[in-house]
């Protein structure tokens, strides 16, 4: 248990145990960011493909 708790606390002073946490959370940010944009722009997206292809398939729509 000494053994972990030193290494934890050896980390904690390294910079670059404080780097890398930093990067985690800028990932982390990062990849929620796109999750959400993702989602917000397939909804939209799937909306309008669902009326182009309804106007493609439907002849009487083309017409006018």
């Amino acid at each position: 248990m000494k053994a972990l708790l030193y290494k934890v606390r050896a980390f904690a002073r390294e910079e670059d145990g404080v780097a890398l946490t930093e990067y985690l959370m800028l990932l982390g940010l990062l990849v929620g960011g796109v999750m959400v944009t993702v989602q917000l722009a397939g909804t939209n997206l799937d909306a309008a493909w669902g009326t182009w292809a309804t106007w493609f398939a439907d002849p009487d729509l083309r017409a006018s």
